[in-house]
């Protein structure tokens, strides 16, 4: 599903526009966000603040849906009266009992609504806002009752996620034809609440190249839906024996952190694995087969950098993929034999950890390779080589970065962005219960099982993310404190149990 700027929008919706009519696409939203609405809403009349564009026809529409079970007002500039659309929209409302009110509003008369449908701007929103629409915003948020916004919250850059001074902050948000960008990106997903979409009949192809902009290949950021991960997630066959079912080599470990290997191996493991082979220097072996039951350790000298990259390189005859970092350590012969494992093989990799800080300056080692990264923030900063990642930048930094080395990266952080030359990629999965130690491990573990059952770099990385944030919050319904990284990867089998899709909008997170 396309997750699309602002003009990626406007062209989109022309498109559905001059095949489908206004007045047909305005009455679909209406039903989408009535559908909502009791869903947020508390004891109360329904409150739409309806903005002069068609955002403000959507409320009316909305308003207009729903049964006449409990009062519904909206504060609108009535002078305005818009597109056809918004007309026709209006017109119903009126028809059916919705009370309407001058648009100058002020807390006290919102203090008493069930619910606050925010109609004011939606997803042509530019910053700063207006004076209006900035009184608008603060009168909703320090009312008091739910706010569901329409498209965006009103004060939410919808392209780059960017919030103005005063920012509706919505208990959800239902975006119509598309999530937008800016939605996915912080500041803004924390203004946004639960998200939905109804894409109103628009398709992701109404319009690939919006006001005629140029772009690589397909540049536009997608976000994976529950239909898409469970396409693309391997299935075996009939014939299908333990190593094609996915053979992994986990590179990882070390005396001072074994723990890492193990999670990264069960992480393997549970995502489908069918043998999982560990690569471990001998200090650690110990401690990791205490744990590690289904899976075969092996060790090497990990001070002696010729012998050990042979017998790394002997056991990868027999494997699909690797997986390496974890924990291995920020030893000088540690970094030469992560770099000489890479130069030496065709296999697919995913690296983390002390692989990433052992390739912060050899880069250059990757070119040619089917590799997956998986730094968090700091990670990034060190390998980007252009310092700390401000929130705000996180997506041009990672294209930028993409570009200019050509390899598949998945930045870690609460929006999880994963990005090839081609594709961009908002992950709508996870929670902050996976902000705990040895959660990326597990991750990596993931990467490695699906590249090793034979999906591209950039599909392992987006359906490991979304496939690890589910697991993620299955584990924070199970468990609401102390969720650690093992019940991360115990999740793993639930989380792809199906959940059925219903009627109506479709939860995005």
């Amino acid at each position: 599903m396309r997750a699309p700027t602002a003009a990626e929008m406007r062209a989109i919706d022309a498109a559905a526009v001059a095949r489908d009519g206004e007045v047909i696409l305005m009455r679909r939203a209406g039903a989408a966000i009535a559908a909502l609405v009791e869903r947020y809403a508390r004891p109360g009349p329904i409150v739409g603040i309806a903005g002069g564009g068609n955002n403000g026809g959507d409320a009316f529409a909305a308003l207009a849906a729903l049964d006449d079970a409990r009062p519904r007002i909206v504060y609108c500039d009535d002078s305005v009266t818009g597109s056809a659309a918004r007309v026709d929209a209006r017109d119903r409302a009126r028809v059916t009992g919705v009370e309407f009110r001058p648009l100058d509003v002020q807390p006290a008369l919102l203090a008493d609504a069930g619910l606050i449908l925010d109609g004011v701007l939606g997803a042509n929103a530019r910053l700063p806002l207006d004076p209006r629409s900035a009184a608008l915003a603060a009168a909703m948020n320090e009312a008091g009752p739910p706010i569901l916004a329409i498209d965006v919250p009103t004060g939410l850059d919808p392209s780059t996620g960017a919030a103005g001074e005063t920012c509706v902050r919505a208990a959800a948000t239902i975006a119509l034809g598309a999530p937008k960008l800016g939605c996915f990106l912080e500041p803004g997903r924390s203004f946004t609440g639960d998200l939905w979409c109804d894409d109103l009949g628009m398709r992701d192809d109404d319009a690939p190249e919006p006001d005629g902009a140029a772009h690589e290949s397909d540049g536009a950021a997608h976000v994976l839906t529950e239909r898409e991960f469970r396409a693309l997630l391997p299935k075996r066959d009939d014939e299908s024996d333990k190593r094609r079912s996915g053979a992994p080599l986990v590179l990882a470990g070390s005396p001072q952190f074994p723990g890492a290997a193990v999670l990264c191996a069960r992480g393997a493991a549970r995502a489908g694995a069918g043998y999982v082979t560990v690569a471990t220097p001998a200090g650690a072996a110990a401690s990791i087969r205490a744990h590690l039951i289904e899976q075969v350790v092996v060790t090497f000298d990990d001070t002696d950098v010729l012998a050990a990259t042979g017998q790394i390189c002997d056991l990868l005859n027999h494997c699909s993929a690797i997986a390496m970092g974890p924990g291995l350590g920020l030893a000088d012969a540690v970094g030469a034999i992560v770099r000489t494992v890479i130069e030496r093989t065709e296999l697919p990799i995913v690296a983390d950890a002390s692989a990433l800080f052992h390739l912060g300056k050899h880069l250059d080692a990757l070119r040619g390779k089917r590799v997956v990264l998986t730094p968090h923030a700091g990670e990034f900063a060190r390998l980007s080589g252009t310092g700390t990642v401000d929130p705000h930048a996180r997506l041009p930094r990672l294209r930028a970065f993409v570009a200019e080395h050509g390899v598949t990266t998945l930045l870690k952080g609460r929006s999880t962005l994963i990005a090839d030359r081609h594709h961009v990629y908002v992950n709508p999965t996870g929670t902050p219960a996976l902000a705990t130690a040895g959660t990326g491990d597990v991750l990596t573990g993931m990467i490695g099982t699906l590249l090793a059952q034979g999906l591209s770099p950039i599909d392992a990385a987006r359906v490991g993310a979304f496939w690890h944030g589910r697991a993620g919050q299955i584990a924070a319904e199970q468990r609401p404190v102390g969720v650690i990284a093992g019940d991360v990867a115990e999740a793993l089998s639930d989380a792809v149990r199906p959940r059925p899709d219903g009627d109506g909008p479709l939860r995005i997170f």
